[in-house]
């Protein structure tokens, strides 16, 4: 049995082309994901790990005990160490000249051999004037080897005077470094300069950060943790090599939890269930097809387990050879995405890292899922006696014990699933709306194979007025409900959870912004500092006209409202000024009211503007980020000789271009603080937070659709593989349409109208499933923090419909090629 085994596979190699390229995917996505894990790690301990790359051992301080310069002098001494580096650092503010950023400055390492970083240009600081700055910071700010910056250190009180004063440091920039590769870095202008200019800007008694060594040659590290650790009178956890370190601070990152893994591999297991899916699918047809040669095998003397041995070793072969396929194209995909990536100068640490679990899980994962899938069909080759071998075999229905069993437990999954999907978006509890949604989507699988073919069915009627191949594509695309109906589930999968993911999206990125709008009355502002200059009106007119800014409001001060003994600063704003810059009505005040923050209650409110006091009705605002407002149009501002006035700068609001993405709203904030004249943590506002919340939303839309679109494309290749068999196993009886009259392109479009059918009928139930499971699923997640409101992405759900219809279309393709180009008498003399 086994010569026939590869008989059978040589003779009728395409038949296996569509389970080869099916595992074959799915095993490609399942290594991928493994491998993406296993090089996150990698790529995450070569960034972090920059600071320490160029050492062999770090002493890290504790919570309870820092280390100090006395700790370094010892570790410095030690005739087990080779050269040493306390890194100092302070964190500063900088100013640029074109922007003010947050900084951080460290010192020079003594011995150049553990300098973390690498110099690009310039020379490393020579004094207590110079420092090198990262290349970001460089090219963002236009800085250059002999610019000067500017770096003022945290308050410290005057010896002389006692009175708290910021150090500032005027430097020269003496080279351009590269940026460090540390999440910790990221976000901050990175300076090198001297260990003096360093304290300056801090304190005399700074405590280093860590200190990375080298050893003498031929010193062990466990030798030298004992030593150390003796010297320093800490414990050898506190002294660790840079691999167990990195390993460390990994692990404090990521919580010791894989959630992206977590997630791929859920995708992946939708990959593979549909994939399951198509090789059940087309051994059933593939057996079927070949029930009257097995028959013919029993009747000279093959038994049952020798014919069932033969179809599970045909899974075995294909399943092993398209395992191996599908690592291959993992590790070449991984590669070229590593490599496209370490191209990029903010990824250059990226590594590729094939651990032994990729390639043994996606070997063992594809080989023993096309075995399984393979048991049913091989238990049916030998279900029926061999002189009972050509009576067709009976589908699932409710009028048999198959189709009463499964009506029952998928109507009781679905029902009962439904009901936690329900109860679960209600209380807005995913835990319990996550796996009742799962059992409800298996319990509407599991009955299926009941309504499916009927529903095909009455889509054909849609197929009659092409005429003959029209009616004839409808009734063909039922003949075999089981098989259509697997056919139709795996494409039926997929489709729900793209569309389920789209819905879902739509829905929370709505819900975001409202609450988003609701904390940020306006897309952003400039906060007031107590006591601070008042921004002059040249400046805000100048801001006006920036790039991206629609108006700008100034808030003024008009006086107090106080209620139930809580009083609050009256802020007011014109209503022209508020109608331009608040998208939300409630939070506009009218003459008659004054808008107050939504955790002050009360009904109404007293304002005292100067010696007058008025009566207003409160108004909750939708955020108690700001104070009471009230109109400009009914009250005026408190005079400038007002000591209140003195005390207090106004406040600006400003309205934006919503087509603003993340790097102009970044340089626009940016912009604005430069033109006005304030520190850059002082303009702020929703629009930065919506826009990174979207570009989330899109980002995680966009990569999962792509994950998803590899189980569609899995399915439709089973919509191709069944139409192949399908035309196959009809050669006689189209060949026999053909000698009566049906043409070449009747034939082909009877053909495309099945694809089509089975596909446009998996796509709209997969497509009204998919908006109810991302309505809910959305519900579940965020309705505890937020008002969700269902929206159904009409126009992209009907491009899925289009696209999965299209896809059939095309995979009707080389069918229809293959059966319009055969001649009907060669067709007709095949058996």
């Amino acid at each position: 049995m086994l010569a026939l085994t590869f008989s059978q596979l040589k003779s009728h190699s395409r038949r296996f082309i569509a389970i080869t390229l099916a595992v074959l995917l799915a095993v490609a996505f399942l290594s991928a994901t493994l491998m993406v894990n296993a090089s996150t790690k990698a790529s995450l301990k070569a960034s972090i790990g920059q600071s320490y790359a160029a050492a062999e051992m770090v002493v890290s301080p504790s919570y309870e005990r820092p280390l100090t310069l006395a700790d370094a002098e010892k570790i410095a001494l030690s005739p087990l160490v080779a050269q040493s580096y306390p890194q100092l650092s302070v964190y500063a503010q900088s100013d640029l000249g074109k922007a003010a950023l947050g900084a951080s400055l460290r010192n020079l390492p003594e011995h150049p051999q553990l300098q973390p970083v690498k110099l690009l240009s310039g020379s490393w600081p020579a004094n207590d004037t110079e420092v090198t700055v990262d290349e970001v910071t460089a090219g963002r700010n236009e800085l250059t080897v002999g610019s000067t910056v500017s770096l003022s250190g945290p308050a410290q009180p005057d010896a002389a005077s006692g009175v708290d004063t910021e150090p500032v440091l005027a430097a020269t920039i003496s080279g351009i470094m590269a940026a460090s590769s540390n999440p910790i870095d990221q976000g901050t202008a990175q300076f090198v300069g001297t260990r003096s200019a360093v304290e300056q800007l801090g304190s005399a008694d700074l405590a280093p950060e860590h200190i990375t060594l080298n050893l003498v040659a031929g010193t062990s590290t466990s030798e030298a943790k004992t030593a150390l650790a003796a010297a320093l009178d800490r414990p050898e956890g506190a002294i660790l090599t840079t691999d167990e370190m990195t390993t460390q601070m990994v692990a404090s990152f990521t919580g010791g939890d894989d959630q992206l893994t977590i997630v791929l591999l859920a995708f992946a297991a939708v990959a593979l269930l549909v994939a399951t899916l198509v090789v059940a699918n087309t051994f059933s047809v593939i057996i079927a097809q070949r029930t009257r040669e097995l028959a013919l095998l029993r009747c000279i003397g093959a038994g049952r387990g020798q014919i069932r041995r033969s179809v599970v070793m045909e899974a075995l072969v294909v399943g092993l050879v398209a395992s191996v396929l599908g690592v291959a194209a993992a590790t070449g995909t991984m590669a070229l995405v590593v490599g496209v990536l370490g191209q990029n100068p903010d990824f250059n640490f990226a590594v590729l890292a094939v651990p032994p679990s990729a390639v043994i899980a996606g070997l063992l994962v594809g080989t023993v899922l096309t075995v399984l899938a393979s048991l049913v069909p091989a238990r049916a080759a030998t279900a029926v006696a061999p002189l009972a071998a050509l009576r067709p075999a009976d589908d699932v229905s409710v009028h048999n014990a198959g189709g009463v069993i499964r009506l029952i437990s998928g109507v009781v999954l679905l029902l009962a699933g439904g009901a936690g999907l329900v109860a679960g978006g209600m209380t807005a509890n995913l835990p319990l709306a996550l796996p009742a949604g799962a059992a409800s989507f298996v319990g509407f699988l599991m009955a299926a194979s009941l309504f499916v073919p009927k529903l095909v069915s009455f889509a054909g009627t849609l197929a009659r007025p092409a005429g003959v191949p029209g009616r004839m594509a409808a009734e063909n695309a039922v003949r075999n409900p089981r098989r259509t109906t697997a056919t139709a589930s795996a494409l039926l999968i997929g489709v729900t959870l793209v569309t389920m993911m789209m819905t879902g999206a739509a829905t929370a990125r709505t819900a975001l912004d409202s609450e988003l709008a609701s904390s940020y009355p306006v897309d952003m502002l400039v906060r007031n500092i107590p006591g601070s200059p008042r921004i002059a009106d040249s400046a805000v007119a100048q801001a006006a006209q920036l790039p991206g800014v629609k108006h700008i409001a100034r808030l003024e001060l008009v006086g107090t409202v106080e209620s139930g003994g809580t009083t609050l600063d009256a802020y007011g704003i014109s209503d022209a000024d508020a109608q331009a810059v608040l998208s939300t009505p409630g939070n506009r005040p009218s003459g008659t009211t004054a808008v107050i923050p939504r955790n002050f209650f009360s009904d109404s409110v007293a304002l005292t503007a100067g010696a007058q006091s008025t009566n207003l009705t409160a108004v909750p605002s939708t955020t108690d980020s700001f104070a009471a407002i009230v109109s400009l149009d009914s009250f005026v501002p408190l005079p400038a000789g007002d000591p209140l006035y003195q005390d207090t700068a106004a406040p600006l609001w400003i309205a934006v271009d919503a087509s603003l993405d993340a790097n102009a709203a970044l340089d626009l904030q940016s912009e604005l603080a430069s033109t006005l004249g304030v520190e850059l943590f002082q303009v702020d506002g929703a629009v930065l937070e919506k826009i990174m919340f979207n570009q989330v939303i899109d980002l995680l839309l966009l990569v999962v659709t792509g994950l998803l679109a590899v189980a569609v494309f899995i399915a439709l290749i089973g919509v191709a593989n069944t139409l192949s068999l399908s035309v196959l196993e009809r050669t006689r009886e189209n060949s026999l349409l053909r000698a009566l009259g049906l043409t070449r392109g009747q034939l082909r479009g009877m053909l495309a109208l099945e694809a089509v059918l089975i596909a446009g009928v998996a796509a709209v139930i997969g497509s009204v499933l998919g908006a109810v499971y991302g309505w809910a699923g959305a519900q579940s997640a965020l309705g505890s923090f937020a008002e969700v409101t269902a929206v159904i992405p009409w126009v992209q759900i009907a491009a899925v419909v289009v696209v999965a219809a299209v896809a059939g279309l095309l995979a009707s393709v080389v069918p229809a090629r293959r059966a319009a180009k055969l001649s009907p008498v060669q067709g007709l003399a095949m058996d």
